[in-house]
Parts: C-alpha cells; structure tokens; sequence
C-alpha cells in the first residue's frame, strides 16, 4: 500500500458523515460524494458510514453499511473495527462539529484512533476564534489526519494561522455541484405557478442565523418598483430548531411580511426537497439571495449550487462568499442592512443585459466545480494520504516484563525537602511546591526497592520521611498537605485522604523498611496519629487505613488499634457496599472516581484479617465489577477517566486516564490471585501492567523504562507529555508489584518442578 502510484490502485474508501434520509446539508453532501467518487470510479467501494443524532431513527438506503449514534462511544468503536475489517484503503470524514458527540464532538476520536488506514479530513466548518473544546478537537483531528480538504481559501488561510497546520497537509477542493445546462428561469416557473413572477430565491434549512427577516424587510421599496417581484424562502425549518422552538422563527417571518403590506410577495415552502425537485427551484430563479448573518462560514451548498445554475447572487460578505462571487458573478451587501440588499436586487432587475452576463459568468465558473472534478480530486488526496502512509502510532520495543524498578525520575524530582508534586515535560515545576500525598508514596516506594538501589532508596527514604513527620498537625489532629517551595505550608488541614495515605505510609514504613530506626519512627507516629483517623468520613480514607493497619499487623500481630481500625472501618466499608449496590452496580458509591481498586482491596485484606467469609466474596466480587468496568471492547485495561468523576451510576467516561489507577489495580488484583489462585486476576493485573507500555484505548506507551518515568495521564489522542511524581511513583510501585510477583512466581514454579 506504501507504494500506490496511481488512481486505479484505491480499491475501497469508508466515507463517514451524515446521510439521507437524515435532513440536513451534510447528509445531502456525503451521499453526493459517495455517487460522485463510484461515478467517476467504477471499481471503487466506498462504504457509507451513517451518523445518526440523539433521538434519530432512520431508514438508511443500501449504501450505508453501518450506523453510528452520535452519543453512543461504542458505536466509534464498532465502526473503527467495521473499517479495519473491510480493508479501507483510506478514511473520508466529513467534520461538523454538532455531527458527532461529546464536548464539540470529541467522539469522533475514539474512532480516530483505532482506524488503521490513512484519515482524510473534510473540513465544513474552520473557526476563527474556537473555543476550548473545538479548540482541542480540531487540532486531535490535525494530529491525526493525513491530508485535511477545506473548500475555500479562507477555510486554509484559519488553519495554517490559528492551528498552525503546514500548508502541505491542506487541500482546496469547491464544494461539488451538479452538471446542468444553462436554461432560462422562465422555462421552469410553471412548474411552480410562478409564471410571469420575477423570482428572488433563499434555500436551506430555517434558522435565524439566514437573516432572512433582512430581505423581507427590503421588499417594500422592491415591489412597489417591481410589482412581479416574488420572494420565494424553500426549505424546512431546522430540526434542531424544530425540537427547541417549534416554528417560531418562520411565524415571525410572515407577521413581518404582513406588517410591511407584502405578504402576498413572500412564498414559503416548508418541506425538504429532493435534489432534482431542489434543482428545479433554482432553475426557475432570477437572482438567488444569501443574506447570513455571520462571516464564519467557509462553505455553502447552496450558494455553489445557485452559481452552477448560473444564478446571479446578491449575498452578504461570509467567507464563501466572498471568495465565489469576487469573479463578479454577483453582489456583496454589508450585513443586516436591508436598504442595501434592496439596492443591489433593484440594479440587477433593472438591467436585463448585465442580469444575463452575469448568469452565463456564473454557469462557466460552475463547471470548474462538477461532481467528477471533486471527485478526481478526493480521491487523488487519499493515493496522497497513502502513499504518505503515517504511523498510527509509532513505538519503540515493547520491553521485557518484569523491568526492575529505577530512580531516574524519582530523583529528578526530588531536593532535600522532599519530592515535588508537578513537572513541565521532565522539569520540576517549583510553582507547585510539594504535598504530602507524594512524599508518602515516596517513602512507601523506597521500602520496596531492591538490589543495588537499596542504599541510595534508604537516603531517599529519610527525606519522605522527615516530610511526612513535618506534614504532622498534632495541635489540629490533622496531616497538612500542600507546601509551598519555600517550605511554607500552605494549609493547617489537608483533605481526608491525604490522611488516609499518610498513615498508610507509616504502616507500610513499621513493616516494610530496612532500617529498624526507620520502622520504630514509622510506629511511633503511627500510634499518634491513628487514633485520629476514625473520625473521618471519606470511604479511601477508610480503605487507605486498612491498609496502614493491615501492614502494622504484619510486623505486630497484636497492635490493638490496628486491628480495631480494620474491624471498624472493615465493617463501615462492607456496610457501604451492600448499601449502595445493585444488579448493575455493585460497588462502595454511587459515583467512580479515582484509586477505585483500594477500596475492595481493602474489603479483601479486612475481611482476611477479621475471618469474615461473606466480606471477603463481596470484596472480591466488587473487585471483579471493577475490573469488567476497566476492560475495553478490546480486552485492554483501561482506566476510569477523570471526566468521569461526580456523575451518579454513569459508567466510566474514556478520558483522561491517570497512572495511578493502573498502580491500584495491579495491586488489588495480585492479592486476589494470592487469595483464590484464580487465574483471570493475574491476567487483570498483566492487563494493568501493560496499560503503562502501550496497550491501551490510544496505543501509546505511558511509562518510559528506560528513565523511570511516566506521562501523567492519556488523553483521547495522544499523552500528557508532563511527568509528575505522582505518575512517575504509580509506574515504580507497578514495576516493583511486577516484579515481585514474578519472583515468587519463578520460586513457586522451581518448587514445584523440584517436588515433581
């Protein structure tokens, strides 16, 4: 596919976009390209992929092989599939930002990114000032995208000046428009009882953004100069605004028109036209009127049509217009100015012979613009896409599991205070200061490194340490959080959670570390401070303090308040499950948000330390939910997306997923293969694991093995390039679960093999 040379080698294109008999100008768009590309190539397949809106239910022709329902993310997914499957030679989408769901249709990538074949882009619609959402989404598409089609130099211009976009990766290609003779409007007024009528036409769907008021506004002084004068507005009222206001824009139209006496020169034709019936309409047409309201619009369909006609046009200045009119084939007027508009139709009206040059000047410039030509053109663009043949993804050598674990990155964040939370790209960001929730995982970190590391790890550890000792509120009880880079704290009180995570890095310190010193002052702080820890109400502080306890308890059997923290809130835990769980939802909250493996890791390790049979099957049965939930259609991890986060019973959006979920789940499901020797719980854990090296929604690898670090999270289309000390400890405490496991695993298994 790589060496394509010619138009006859592309043998299949999947086309997605609208399609009839959905109404709208797109749908009407994509099913011409389909006719105009099969026309112009017979041996070509292009495979329809049909966008249906919320609430849509249509009858699509044969064409159309597959439908997507905008708001339905595995939709995307099926249909990526679908187009992987039929050996696309190359993707044709046509890009409106309302067509597709999510924030400005951020759908759309979820496809993106699982497509295998080369990704042409029609744009019909580039924004000047984009906001946040189209912002992100047009330049996910730009990255994505092999080849991007505008169909007006203005639509060029805005990407390479607001996106940035090379001018190589950008084609100019009109809008198409169909092959018909130049014909004498007078040869199809009949057709709709206008004969002897000078004909004025506006079509398309209805909305207040056409500002069609501003004509019939200008009809007074028109008709009373030229009492034939017809103004004919064709076209149903937009479904969109249909649903919301009902005919509420196009009432407001004839009280205008009645109010101003002229009532009778005002045709509606509220339906939505077949083409050729549309064509007709034009056809019977004296001068065609665009009057829009807004410059930002790269392209109209109608507006090529009505020039394809050979139509003189008296428009308002948008962008496409501009641009098709500026060989003098019509009029621009200023916008909303309707004393303009009535001068420019009454020049024309009174000037047959300059009306008749302008027609035959406006039908030549429409043959430049036949369906054929576009057609030769796309697909000229897609030999382009393909013979450019971008990586999906480009990767490295997936690397060997499991890796030891490595201090690069950890220490690149970390000075003698302690490790700092956030990084631009690999450079601490001293903005940002420290906290307390990273100084823990840190400490716990160093405990669980091993071989020649251990020296420079138990270094490390005191500075956690003294962080996490410095962080200790005794006059309020509390753990502070956030520290300034000036060592100021910037709070007396820090949040519940960074409570929770502080005592259970002390536990795992009493347990886990190699310096007894270490683990006395890891007990002693643990006996201050536990006992304040009841009184709080979050469910991970709760399941954070089970594990502090439960690691006590590993190194002190008989600690008295660690073993009444892991009945209390052991049992507050169980009591939330079966509270808050149903057929579908067997889970703590009604709501998923971050760490979420804790907690029925917790439930597990409680349930195992108190001897609580049915605590132990309905942690491991939340465990399996939550592992359903974090498997994609792919059998892949995936992580709960942040976006996900306060939104009742709603299953997890995609995006964005953090590293710390993957560190969780390899950690929860490892105990759970420990617990039943149950086979599917290791495979969870691999799946985690190789979430961080690429296998994952976007394909891309998060963690870097070869420094330690890791991105801080993955994004629909790409990573988030910054590494911070909460990404980078995530994928060290994976590395060091991995392998460990892998170790025990190797002895286990020579055990065995020796036993035999």
């Amino acid at each position: 596919m790589a060496n394509r040379i010619g138009v006859e080698t592309m043998k299949r294109i999947a086309l997605i976009g609208n399609f009839p008999p959905r109404l709208c100008g797109i749908a009407t768009f994509t099913r011409d390209v389909q006719a105009a590309l099969t026309g112009a190539f017979p041996d070509l397949a292009v495979d329809a992929y049909a966008m249906t809106d919320a609430g849509g239910n249509y009858a699509y022709p044969p064409e159309v092989c597959c439908e997507i329902h905008q708001d339905d993310i595995t939709d995307y997914a099926e249909a990526a599939r679908a187009i992987n499957a039929s050996g696309a030679d190359a993707v044709l989408i046509q890009h409106e930002y309302g067509i597709f769901g999510g924030p400005a249709g951020m759908n759309l990538l979820r496809l993106l990114d699982r497509v295998d074949a080369p990704v042409v882009v029609t744009l019909h619609t580039v924004l000047e000032h984009p906001n946040t959402d189209q912002r992100t989404v047009i330049e996910a598409i730009v990255r994505r995208a092999a080849k991007l089609i505008v169909m007006a130099e203005k639509g060029r211009e805005l990407l390479q000046r607001v996106h940035g976009v090379p001018a190589d990766r950008i084609a100019v290609v009109p809008h198409g428009v169909p092959d018909r003779p130049l014909a004498d409007s007078d040869l199809f007024k009949g057709r709709f009882g206008f004969e002897g009528r000078r004909i004025m036409l506006t079509m398309g769907l209805l909305s207040p953004n056409k500002g069609i008021e501003h004509v019939i506004r200008a009809l007074p002084g028109l008709v009373s100069k030229h009492p034939d004068l017809t103004y004919v507005i064709l076209g149903a009222t937009h479904p969109h605004l249909l649903a919301r206001e009902g005919e509420a824009y196009r009432e407001s139209l004839s009280v205008l028109a009645a109010e101003l006496g002229v009532a009778d020169h005002v045709v509606f034709h509220n339906h939505f036209v077949e083409q050729e019936r549309l064509l007709d309409y034009i056809a019977a047409a004296d001068i065609y009127v665009t009057p829009y309201l807004n410059e930002a619009q790269i392209t109209s369909g109608t507006l090529s049509y009505a020039i394809a006609l050979g139509k003189p046009v008296v428009s308002t200045p948008y962008w496409h217009a501009s641009e098709l009119l500026a060989d003098g084939v019509g009029k621009l007027v200023p916008f909303a100015d309707s004393s303009a508009i009535a001068a420019a139709v009454s020049e024309l009206l009174d000037d047959p012979a300059h009306l008749d040059s302008l027609r035959h000047r406006a039908w030549a410039i429409g043959r430049t613009m036949l369906w054929p030509r576009l057609a030769e053109s796309y697909v000229a663009i897609c030999e382009d896409a393909v013979r450019r043949n971008p990586l999906k993804f480009p990767r490295g050598p997936r690397p060997s599991s499991p890796l030891e674990p490595r201090l690069d990155a950890v220490e690149r964040m970390t000075d003698g205070t302690g490790i700092l939370q956030h990084a631009i790209f690999t450079v601490p960001d001293r903005n940002h200061g420290y906290c307390v929730d990273d100084n823990c995982r840190a400490l716990m970190l160093m405990h669980r490194i091993d071989g020649e590391l251990v020296p420079r790890a138990d270094e490390l550890a005191e500075i956690y340490a003294a962080f996490v000792q410095h962080a200790w509120n005794g006059n309020e009880g509390r753990f502070r959080n956030f520290m300034g880079f000036d060592r100021g704290w910037l709070e007396s009180v820090g949040s519940d959670d960074s409570f929770g995570r502080s005592l259970w890095a002390l536990g795992v310190t009493v347990s886990e570390a190699r310096s007894p010193e270490l683990r006395r002052w890891g007990l002693h702080l643990f006996d201050q401070v536990a006992p304040h820890v009841r009184a709080l109400g979050s469910p991970r502080t709760w399941a954070f303090a089970i594990l502090a306890a439960d690691a006590v308890l590993e190194a002190h059997a008989g600690h008295v308040v660690a073993r009444a923290i892991i009945a209390d809130f052991g049992g507050r835990l169980h009591a939330l499950l079966i509270q808050q769980r149903r057929d579908d939802w067997i889970w703590f909250e009604s709501v998923l948000s971050y760490d979420n493996s804790r907690l029925p890791e917790a439930l597990i390790r409680a349930a195992l330390r108190l001897d609580d049979p049915a605590m132990l099957r309905d942690g491991v049965a939340a465990l399996g939910w939550i592992d359903g939930v974090q498997t994609n259609e792919d059998g892949q991890f995936r992580a709960v997306g942040t976006d996900s986060f306060g939104h009742d019973h709603a299953f997890p959006a995609l995006f964005d997923q953090q590293p710390l979920e993957a560190w969780a789940t390899i950690d929860a499901m490892l105990l759970a293969y420990r617990v039943t020797g149950e086979q599917r719980w290791k495979a969870a854990a691999d799946r985690a694991w190789n979430w961080y090296l690429g296998d994952n929604d976007v394909g891309l690898p998060i963690g870097l093995p070869e420094t330690g670090g890791c991105f801080d999270g993955l994004m629909s289309d790409r990573t988030n390039r910054n590494q911070g000390a909460e990404s980078i400890l995530a994928f060290q405490f994976a590395t060091c679960a991995m392998a460990r496991f892998a170790k025990r695993e190797m002895t286990s298994n020579k055990r065995l093999t020796m036993a035999s």
